[in-house]
């Protein structure tokens, strides 16, 4: 029974990462744009993960996969603080997902819906980026000369999800994560370059799983983007990403299950109307250990503003 548990644990374990709405592992271009100021931004996202998960093959289990479908309503407000352009971000996810596997041979599988954890993200931008609006702000960004842009922000996913201290699989994570980044930017004509870097850090989660306490190791991340605009309302952009860390502890016993990817993936954007935009975007993720999962990432989101 103590084996049984114990692979149970790290099995949990090992499908948190996935399930999450996609907080700690972002590939995610013009994350550091310049906005106008005194102006609101909803999106509406869909987002489809599709992992394969790679176990020690001494717990025996195997064949595992996830496949993740989450919905994010996100809203956003930009304005002056300090005389620089900051903003406010909140995120809802709702998600509906599958895991399945093999364990001993036999089959398994495990469905959850309903809310994950919501985000808050505030973001100033502290090197250009004057705080503007209306025409100035379109004769600032149509003058031709380079920009540069640098920037920081803290970002929180509270601990609002579905949880249920007994199922080995939430919606939910029951901890706090605390992500200070730092971001710079820098346009050259109708090239953009941007670099980013974040350390995302967890409290520990004292109702893991009947009681257990689950703790885990910081989780380092940083992302670079090139993106190029054809025309006003059309852009494309590649990038790649590398994630490591976040090992997980169970009762002070360590699981050995440090994460370490690579992400590259593709995106592009389109003015549907002159306050209507469209973005698709894939991304893949690959892991650089033996134990972690493998992901394919679909995004498709609107995004409007007044």
């Amino acid at each position: 029974m103590l084996w049984l548990g114990a692979r149970l644990i790290v099995y949990c374990t090992l499908l948190l990462c996935p399930a999450l709405p996609c907080f700690a592992q972002e590939l995610e271009p013009q994350r550091w744009r310049h906005p106008p100021i005194d102006t609101n931004f909803v999106s509406i996202a869909y987002i489809h993960n599709d992992s394969d998960i790679s176990i020690d093959p001494a717990l025996r289990i195997e064949n595992t996969t996830m496949n993740l479908d989450t919905w994010v309503l996100g809203y956003t407000r930009a304005f002056e603080m300090f005389d620089k352009t900051a903003l406010v971000q909140i995120i809802q996810p709702w998600q509906d997902g599958d895991w399945s596997g093999t364990v001993d041979g036999q089959a398994v599988a495990i469905s959850r819906e309903g809310f994950a954890d919501t985000q808050v993200r505030f973001a100033i931008d502290l090197l250009g980026a004057p705080p503007l609006k209306g025409k100035d702000y379109v004769a600032y960004q149509a003058a031709p000369e380079p920009k540069t842009l640098l920037g920081v922000a803290l970002g929180i996913q509270l601990p609002t999800g579905e949880y249920v201290d007994d199922k080995l699989i939430n919606l939910g994570t029951n901890v706090y994560t605390i992500r200070p980044e730092i971001g710079f930017v820098h346009d050259l004509g109708r090239w953009s370059f941007e670099a980013s870097g974040s350390v995302s850090f967890y409290t520990d989660n004292d109702d893991f799983f009947n009681g257990n306490r689950l703790e885990r190791d910081p989780l380092y991340f940083a992302q670079t983007n090139l993106l190029y605009r054809f025309e006003p309302g059309l852009w494309a952009a590649a990038g790649v990403a590398y994630a490591v860390g976040a090992e997980t502890t169970v009762n002070g016993i360590p699981n050995n299950d440090r994460k370490e990817n690579i992400l590259w993936g593709f995106a592009g954007g389109y003015s549907i109307t002159p306050r209507l935009g469209l973005k698709l975007q894939y991304v893949r993720s690959v892991r650089q250990v033996d134990v972690g999962n493998d992901s394919d990432r679909y995004i498709m989101s609107l995004s409007t503003f007044w």
